[in-house]
């Protein structure tokens, strides 16, 4: 039962009180997680490691014995606990500084404990028995199964022998500075639990001198990359393991060396983009400079569409009963901007998707202003200026220059009732229908838990069937045909934003014409990348795989010029193989038309330093799928098109 009183007089205790009593909690989970070792509780071990922190075990502070939770499961040779444990980032007993000393101290707590059990049994034998002999008998078995528990230790570390090598030392060369070694545990089960693994580096095959080396301690991932060498010079690698018993023997690399190195040292080649953005940025800042002092810099007065509106933090003004969304659809251009949150999305007070009006006479070229339209939605924050600059006469400009200042007042008039200047993302084609309207729609994910005064969030599945549609199944409006694939659209934002993993990737690049654009193949599941396979984690080239990169497509005959064994030429060579392979059977390309495939060699795709590609491309006919040109090979489901200028776009983002 629950003592009331008792804890009301523990709420006036104060803060010192309450300190002790945690100190108090967290001495017990110390205790506990002592006891799940000794009894190879691996399930309560994880527990533990997952309820506390290593701080608040005190997972690497020694108990009255001088012994930690990595000790005793090491010396039981209980691996996977003292993985966990690793992992966790337990460490062995500094009180363990040679073989000898952890050979007396085992010694020792055996010879005690054995002294206990021997005392406690004298003293069960000859008491009469009472409540005290009841507690010494239970002080016995604790103490009879603490000496199994020592002896066990104790048997465990005279066994134990030094680790074998570790296996698969792989060497990669990371950046014209550093080189990255990866390594696997050794294939041994008979030796103890390899707590830590050092890497050796030096110019000598012989490690004679040695340059360098580094302990490796954390063992989550096991791979080292050794920085600050000198880009041309041969550098050897080895790895070695260690246990309680000591290091164990060194295995060497494969490659036995590896030479810091870039692809771009192979003719001195300066990156594309390098001082692009700058100049960019100042192109801009001197065209802002020049509008300032320009007529055009005067508020647009003629705004034919909108009236002001003032621009709020929140998005209250969506349900304002003087907002300007629309309704129905005429015949004309619209703007519609989705905002999502988990599965509900942002409507009106009438329970609408927000739509604005761009232009209903509208009759120019659509795709070249769509494609205006998206270059706009990386300047949302610059609207104001950019209108102010392309004022303009109605009765003087051209069709293309009217539409376009329709569009940037239809955006102000978006951002101006929604309170919001980023409207996200363009979607990669508008919406039509019949009936001649077209929707541009742009997608944002709200990611916060703010909550907005009047604002209303709908999950999509209500809205989706309790719109009324006025439309025929046959021919649905622009806005039926957005709300039925809207759960499309945002699996589409969604994965638009993904990112990939570090490496170096093998990329197939094939376009397909039309009349007004050209469209790039790309995959659903991450749209704004080209169809791709991983080759290998290192996104770095060197210098000599670039060099037999370009050997290998200059030969005219389709016979690839193998390289030498136990080279990185050579593990490139097999990766590309394999990830060759993989590709041709994801594109759904027959293996046998890959002979007539180029690899692109002019240069490496870099993307960040961390992600780096390699195009695959079709026959030179090939590489352009001309309008009503047969294409025998097409890919399997999982694939899209996108217009080249919005898959650059995604791609920038």
């Amino acid at each position: 039962r629950c003592n009331y009183t008792a804890f009301d007089e523990g709420s006036r205790a104060g803060r010192g009180e309450k300190e002790k009593l945690r100190k108090s909690y967290l001495f017990q989970s110390n205790a506990a997680l002592f006891e799940a070792v000794e009894l190879q509780d691996l399930d309560r071990v994880q527990e533990l490691l997952k309820q506390y922190s290593p701080e608040e075990l005190d997972l690497n502070t020694p108990n009255s014995e001088g012994l930690l939770p990595l000790d005793i499961a090491i010396m039981t040779n209980n691996a996977p606990i003292a993985r966990v444990l690793l992992q966790a980032g337990a460490k062995e007993s500094p009180h363990f500084v040679s073989l000898e000393s952890r050979s007396l101290h085992l010694s020792t707590l055996v010879r005690e404990a054995e002294q206990r059990v021997n005392e406690l049994t004298a003293q069960v034998v000859n008491e009469a028995p009472n409540a005290d002999c009841s507690e010494k008998e239970k002080q016995l078995k604790a103490w009879e199964w603490r000496y199994r528990l020592y002896k066990r230790m104790k048997a465990g570390f005279e066994h134990a022998r030094v680790p074998d090598a570790p296996t698969n030392v792989h060497l990669s060369v990371a950046s014209s500075s550093s080189v990255q070694v990866t390594f696997w545990e050794p294939l041994s089960v008979n030796s103890a639990v390899v707590t830590k693994y050092k890497v050796e580096w030096s110019c000598s095959p012989t490690f004679s001198p040695p340059l360098g080396e580094a302990v490796i301690d954390k063992l989550k991932n096991l791979h080292f990359t050794i920085r600050g060498l000198v880009s041309g010079t041969a550098y050897y690698v080895q790895v070695s393991a260690y246990n309680m018993k000591g290091w164990g023997p060194p295995q060497a690399s494969v490659p036995p060396f590896a030479i810091p190195s870039n692809w771009r040292e192979y003719d001195g080649r300066a990156p594309r983009r390098r001082g692009q953005t700058e100049a960019l940025d100042h192109l801009l800042g001197q065209v802002k400079t020049v509008h300032q002092h320009c007529v055009c810099h005067e508020p647009c007065k003629n705004q034919p569409q909108s009236r002001k509106h003032s621009v709020s933090k929140s998005l209250k003004h969506l349900f304002h009963p003087g907002s300007k969304f629309l309704k129905t659809l005429k015949r004309g251009l619209y703007l519609t901007a989705i905002f999502y949150k988990d599965d509900n999305i942002l409507v009106t007070h009438e329970d609408q998707i927000p739509v604005v009006e761009i232009d209903d006479t509208y009759s120019c070229l659509l795709m070249q202003d769509f494609l205006w339209f998206t270059k706009v939605s990386c300047m949302w924050d610059e609207i104001l200026w950019l209108r102010q600059c392309v004022t303009v006469s109605q009765s003087s400009c051209s069709c293309i220059l009217q539409t376009r200042f329709k569009m940037l007042l239809a955006i102000s008039q978006m951002q101006g009732l929604l309170g919001i200047q980023d409207l996200g993302q363009v979607f990669f084609e508008p919406v039509k229908d019949k009936q001649g309207n077209i929707l541009i729609v742009t997608l944002k994910e709200v990611k916060t838990n703010q909550t907005f005064e009047s604002v209303r969030w709908v999950p999509i599945c209500k809205l989706q069937t309790s719109r009324k549609s006025v439309s025929s199944p046959e021919e649905p409006t622009a806005l039926d045909t957005l709300l039925i694939s809207v759960q499309d659209k945002l699996a589409y934002h969604q994965r638009s934003s993904h990112a990939l993993s570090p490496g170096l990737y093998l990329g197939y690049l094939k376009l397909c014409s039309a009349v007004d654009q050209i469209r790039v193949l790309v995959p659903e599941r991450l749209p704004n990348i080209l169809c791709h396979v991983k080759i290998r984690s290192n996104p770095n080239i060197s210098r000599e795989e670039w060099e037999w990169l370009q050997k290998m497509v200059s030969v005219e005959e389709p016979i690839p010029v193998e390289p030498e064994a136990e080279t990185s030429q050579n593990h490139l060579f097999q990766e590309l193989q394999v990830a060759i392979k993989e590709l041709m059977t994801l594109v759904n390309i027959p293996l046998q038309e890959a002979k007539d495939f180029r690899l692109y060699s002019q240069e490496v795709l870099d993307f960040g330093g961390q992600v780096s590609f390699l195009l695959l491309l079709p026959p030179s006919d090939d590489v352009c799928t001309a309008p009503g040109q047969n294409n025998p090979y097409t890919p399997c489901s999982g694939f899209l098109t996108l217009p080249l200028q919005i898959f650059e776009l995604g791609e920038e983002r």
